[in-house]
C-alpha cells in the first residue's frame, strides 16, 4: 500500500517520527497494533503534525482477512480523538480505508466536498 501511495502521489511517504507538518497522515491499522498503543492516542499524535485541512486516512484490514478490526473500533478512536470518520472506500483487495476530519464547521464543509468528489485514494505531499 505504501508504495503504490508513493507511486500514486509522486512523493515519498514521510515515517512517523517526521517532525515538520503535513498535508495528510495515513494509518495503518491491524489487530495487533491494538495490542501495543490505544488507536485514539495515535490519531491526537498524527493531529499534531497535520496541516490545516489536513485529512487523516485509517486503514485496516477488510473483515475476515488476518489483522481485521471492526470498524466500531475506528469510529470510536476517532470520537476519542475529536475527529469524525467522513467516508469508506476499498483502497485495495485487502484493505479499507476511512477518512477521518476534525469534528467543527470547515471541516464538515471539507467532508461534504471530498464525499462529493469521491476521494478513492491518499495522496499526500508533505512541506
Amino acid at each position: 500500500m505504501r508504495q503504490l501511495a508513493e507511486e500514486e502521489c509522486g512523493n515519498e511517504l514521510v515515517d512517523p517520527d517526521y517532525e515538520d507538518v503535513v498535508d495528510g497522515t495515513i494509518v495503518w491499522w491491524r489487530a495487533e497494533d491494538a495490542e501495543e498503543e490505544d488507536l485514539a492516542d495515535l490519531l491526537v499524535d498524527a493531529m499534531s503534525n497535520l496541516d490545516d485541512g489536513g485529512l487523516i486516512w485509517v486503514l485496516i484490514p477488510k473483515p475476515g482477512r488476518p489483522g481485521a478490526v471492526p470498524v466500531s473500533d475506528v469510529e470510536e478512536a476517532a470520537h476519542t480523538a475529536g475527529l469524525h470518520a467522513t467516508s469508506a472506500s476499498a483502497l485495495a483487495p485487502e484493505w479499507a480505508g476511512f477518512v477521518l476530519l476534525l469534528v467543527q464547521g470547515p471541516a464538515e464543509d471539507f467532508a461534504r466536498y471530498c464525499l462529493g468528489k469521491a476521494v478513492r485514494a491518499a495522496c499526500f505531499t508533505c512541506a
